[in-house]
């Protein structure tokens, strides 16, 4: 498993919950799922947690996942609210 790998899990995991859950509901069935694979993967298995909100962030950039709600605009439209992650 590699970082550049995360975003389509991640997505697949969102998928797999029911199109959005909350993050620690994601990242304890990211854990489930994929424990082996990240022990294995050297680095990524100390940064695995942290690399899970990037690849969120490139999810968002992709346009397949929703928005993060932001200070400049909380709960703007078609925004997930905060702690709650959606794909679209």
């Amino acid at each position: 498993m590699r970082k550049e790998d995360l975003p389509d899990l991640l997505y697949n995991i969102i998928k797999k919950l029911g199109g959005s859950a909350i993050m620690m509901e994601v990242f304890r069935e990211f854990w489930n799922e994929y424990d082996i694979e990240l022990q294995k993967s050297g680095d990524l298995f100390y940064t695995w947690n942290y690399d899970i909100r990037w690849a969120a962030t490139e999810l968002r950039k992709q346009g397949r996942m929703k928005p993060a709600g932001t200070k400049e605009n909380p709960r703007g439209l078609n925004e997930s609210p905060k702690g709650l992650w959606e794909i679209i």
